[in-house]
C-alpha cells in the first residue's frame, strides 16, 4: 500500500507526486450563511458482537469454515476470558490463546461494496480468518483495526469469522509488564463496514481518513485544514472532486469548499488539502463551553460529467487554542485553566475490560461530578467511546500509548511500539480533548541507550504527525527528576507517592516541587500521579501511615493524605497538571494489599462503581460547582471507642452540625474541611446530622454510627 506523506508535509506544502493538495474553491459567505446542512451517509456499518463462541484453548483447525464449535461457549462481544482470574490475586491469571468464531450472512445488497472488518480492540494478538482465508494479524491490545474483506465475505451467503487472540506475555509487544491485569479477549466492539469502491481510506493506521488541523484560533477567526485521504478501488481512473463542509450544532453552514476535479486512478489514492476560514467561532472552551461543530467531507465522483457522492466521513471539530507556561501552568484559548483530574483505567468489577459504552458513560459522568477538568488515559489507548464522551464534556486529555516499565532492545519491538503510537495519533488526531501525546510510563532503565533511543524516535513520531500537540512522558518518582522526558518530551509529569511508598504526606510534596522548579525553571511539570490505597471496610480514627503492601489500608488516611497533597499542589500553579491515580479501583492481579487481593485500591471510587470513598467527596467540595456536604467516616458503623470527631467536606462557608438532637454548633471554614474534635458518642445509636446552606438552598447529611 503506497506510504502518505507525514501531516508536517502535507500542511506545509511538500509533500509531491499523485499526493500533491488541491487548492479548494470556498463558496462565497452569502451562499451558505443561512444554509443548513445534513450530512449524506452512504457507509454501513453492522454490529457484529453478537453470537460468537469461544473456548480458552488452542485448538487446531479452528480456523477452517467446516469446523465443529459446537461445544464451544456461547458469548457476546465485548467479551474478556480473564474478568475473574484477572483479579483474584496470585498472578496466576490465564494468559495464553483464546478462539471465538461466529458464522455471519451478508446482506445481499451490500454486494458491489468495499467491506471491512473492523476491531476495536482485542488483547493482545490477533489473527484473523474469513471463510478459512488468512487475512492478516494484528499486533499490540489497545487500539482499533480493520481488515479489507472484499471478495472473501461474500455477500448473500454463509460466512465464518475466526479469530485467534493470545495475551501471552511477548517482550516484542509493548507493554511487557505493568501494574494492571492484562487480560486477554476480544473486549471491545466489532463491526462490519460497507463504503463505495471510490471511498475515503481505511486502512491509515485505521485512523478516519479526514484529518482537521486547526490554527489561528482565535475568537476573530479560526483556520482549519482539512486533509482528506481517499482511495479509488473502482477499477479504472476516475474525476473526483472533494467537498468539505463545517455545520454548528443546529446544522448551519459556517464554511463550505469544493476542490477542483482530479483524475485519480484505480488501486491509487489521492490526498487532498482544503483551508477554509470559520469567523467568531465559538470556542470549544473545556468544561466551561465544549461545543463541537461538525466537519463532513464528501467525495464526489464527477466522471464523464456525472455528479454522485460516493462516500461521506463526518468528523467532530472543536476549536481550541492550548498552551503550557513553565512559570503559570496551563492556558485554554488565552485564558488560565488549572488542570485538576483523574487517571482512568478501562476495568471495572464482574465484567474486566470487557465494559460497554453505558459503562464508559457512567465513568464519566462520576469524573464529572467529581468536578475534574482533565483526565489521563493510562496506560495505553482507550476506546473511542472515551475520547468522544472527553469531548462533549470538556475534558482535557493525556493520551498514552502502552510504553510501561520496560524496553526490549530488539527491531521488532521498537516496530510494534512506534506502530502503536501512530495508532493512537491517526485515529484520535480530530478529538479537541486531546491535548498532550504520551510516550510512557516509568521506564525503569532510564539510562539505558536503548530506551533513550527508544523515546527519541518517538518523540520524533510525534513531532512530525502532530506538531501543535504537546508531548509528555510519566517519570518513576524513585527516579532523578532529570530521567529520561526532559530529553526527549516538550512537557514532563512525576509519579510521586510522598507519604506512601516512601517520605511525608505533609510537606515533602511541595518541598519537592519547588525544589524542581527552582533548579529547573524552563521545564513545564505536571504531577502526574499520585494517591494511596483505601478499603471501604477498614477504619481508624487519624491513622498514620500504612504499609503500601499490608493488609491495613484504612479510608481514613487516604482522606488525610489527599487533604494534605491537594492543598500543596493548589498552592503551586507552575504545575500545569495534577493527576489522582486514580479514579477508579482496578484489577492488578499480582497484589495482594488492603483488604482485598488483585486489586488496586488507590481509586477514588470503588471497583464496582458503587462506593464514592471519601477522598472524592473531598475533591468535590473543591473543584465541583455543585453542593458537596458530606460526612466522612461514614462507613465506620460500628465503634468501640466512644472518643471520636466529626469532619464534614462541603463547599458551604458554615455548617451546623447536632449529634442525637444536642447541637455541636457552627463552624466556618475557609479550606473545605469543618471538624469537631472530642465528641463522645453514647452507648447504642448515634445519628449525626449536618445542615448547610450553599447558594441559598438548605442541604442536609446524615450518618448513624453504633458504639457497642
Amino acid at each position: 500500500m503506497t506510504d502518505f506523506p507525514t501531516r508536517r508535509q502535507v500542511l506545509s506544502g511538500t509533500a509531491g507526486g499523485v499526493l500533491a493538495s488541491l487548492a479548494g474553491i470556498p463558496m462565497s459567505k452569502a451562499a451558505f450563511a443561512a444554509t443548513t446542512y445534513t450530512a449524506p451517509n452512504p457507509r454501513v456499518r453492522i454490529d457484529l458482537n453478537k453470537g460468537w463462541r469461544f473456548v480458552r484453548a488452542d485448538v487446531s483447525g479452528a480456523e477452517t469454515p467446516g469446523f465443529d464449535d459446537s461445544g464451544w461457549t456461547p458469548v457476546n462481544t465485548p467479551h474478556t476470558w480473564n474478568a475473574v482470574d484477572g483479579a483474584d490475586g496470585g498472578n496466576n491469571y490465564y494468559r495464553g490463546v483464546g478462539w471465538y468464531r461466529r458464522h455471519y450472512a451478508v446482506p445481499p445488497e451490500l454486494a458491489g461494496k468495499r467491506l471491512y472488518l473492523q476491531f476495536a480492540g482485542v488483547n493482545q494478538v490477533a489473527d484473523v480468518w474469513v471463510n478459512g482465508t488468512y487475512l492478516g494479524q494484528h499486533k499490540g491490545g489497545y487500539s482499533r483495526f480493520r481488515f479489507g474483506v472484499t471478495g472473501v465475505l461474500v455477500p448473500g451467503a454463509d460466512n465464518v469469522i475466526a479469530v485467534k487472540v493470545i495475551n501471552a506475555r511477548d517482550t516484542n509487544i509493548a507493554p511487557v509488564s505493568a501494574d494492571y491485569t492484562f487480560e486477554g479477549g476480544i473486549y471491545r466492539n466489532v463491526s462490519l463496514w460497507a463504503v463505495d469502491n471510490l471511498h475515503i481510506r481505511m486502512e491509515d493506521y485505521a485512523g478516519p481518513g479526514v484529518y482537521l488541523w486547526q490554527s489561528d484560533v482565535s475568537a476573530a477567526s479560526a483556520t482549519v485544514t482539512v486533509t482528506t485521504k481517499l482511495w479509488n478501488d473502482t477499477g479504472g481512473t476516475r474525476s473526483v472532486v472533494v467537498r468539505s463542509v463545517i455545520a454548528d450544532k443546529s446544522g448551519t453552514v459556517v464554511a463550505d469548499t469544493r476542490s477542483t476535479a482530479q483524475a485519480v486512478a484505480a488501486a491509487a489514492g489521492a490526498e487532498i488539502r482544503q483551508t477554509v476560514t470559520i469567523d467568531s467561532p465559538r470556542l470549544w472552551n473545556g468544561v466551561a463551553d465544549p461545543y463541537l461543530y461538525n466537519a463532513s467531507v464528501e467525495i464526489h465522483d464527477v466522471t464523464a460529467g456525472a455528479d454522485r457522492i460516493a462516500d461521506v466521513v463526518t468528523e467532530r471539530l472543536g476549536l481550541r487554542s492550548l498552551a503550557v507556561d513553565a512559570a503559570t501552568g496551563c492556558y485554554l484559548n488565552g485564558s488560565h485553566l488549572g488542570l485538576h483530574g483523574v487517571n482512568l483505567h478501562q476495568e471495572r468489577a464482574v465484567k474486566g475490560w470487557a465494559v460497554t459504552d453505558a459503562d464508559h458513560t457512567q465513568d464519566f459522568d462520576l469524573i464529572r461530578e467529581l468536578g475534574a477538568n482533565a483526565v489521563r488515559m493510562a496506560h495505553y489507548q482507550h476506546d473511542q467511546k472515551d475520547y468522544e464522551l472527553a469531548d462533549e464534556r470538556g475534558l482535557i486529555v493525556w493520551a498514552e500509548i502502552p510504553l510501561v516499565n520496560s524496553v526490549t532492545d530488539s527491531t521488532a519491538f521498537t516496530a510494534s511500539t512506534q506502530n502503536q503510537l501512530r495508532e493512537l495519533i491517526r485515529q484520535n488526531y480530530n478529538h479537541p480533548s486531546i491535548v498532550f501525546w504520551g510516550i510512557g510510563n516509568e521506564l525503569t532503565d532510564y539510562n539505558g541507550t536503548a530506551t533513550n533511543r527508544l523515546l527519541a524516535s518517538l518523540a520524533g513520531i510525534i513531532a512530525a504527525e502532530d506538531p501543535d500537540r504537546l508531548s509528555t512522558y510519566a517519570v518513576r518518582g524513585e527516579d532523578p527528576d532529570n530521567a529520561q522526558a526532559g530529553l526527549h518530551t516538550q512537557t514532563t509529569g512525576f509519579n510521586k507517592y510522598y507519604g506512601w511508598y516512601y517520605g511525608s504526606k505533609d510537606g515533602d510534596l511541595g518541598a519537592w516541587a519547588d525544589n524542581l522548579h527552582a533548579t529547573s525553571p524552563s521545564r513545564r511539570m505536571a504531577m502526574s500521579e499520585y494517591g494511596v490505597g483505601a478499603s471501604t471496610t477498614q477504619h481508624a480514627l487519624n491513622p498514620p501511615k500504612p504499609a503500601p503492601g499490608g493488609s491495613w489500608h484504612p479510608e481514613e488516611y487516604q482522606s488525610l493524605f489527599h487533604e494534605a497533597a491537594w492543598k500543596q499542589l493548589a498552592a503551586r500553579p507552575y504545575i500545569w497538571g495534577t493527576f489522582v491515580w486514580a479514579m477508579f479501583d482496578f484489577a492488578s492481579d499480582g497484589r495482594n494489599e488492603g483488604s482485598r487481593p488483585g486489586i488496586n485500591d488507590k481509586g477514588l471510587v470503588t471497583r464496582d462503581r458503587q462506593i464514592r470513598k471519601d477522598a472524592f467527596y473531598w475533591y468535590k467540595a473543591n473543584w465541583a460547582s455543585t453542593p458537596t456536604l458530606h460526612i466522612t467516616s461514614r462507613r465506620w458503623t460500628q465503634r468501640t471507642d466512644p472518643a471520636t470527631e466529626l469532619k464534614v467536606y462541603s463547599n458551604a462557608d458554615r455548617v451546623t452540625a447536632t449529634l442525637n438532637g444536642t447541637s455541636l454548633g457552627a463552624l466556618s471554614s475557609s479550606d473545605r474541611i469543618f471538624k469537631w474534635a472530642g465528641i463522645t458518642l453514647s452507648q447504642g445509636q448515634n445519628t449525626v446530622t449536618v445542615t448547610a446552606t450553599i447558594n441559598g438552598s438548605t442541604y442536609t447529611d446524615s450518618v448513624t454510627w453504633t458504639l457497642a
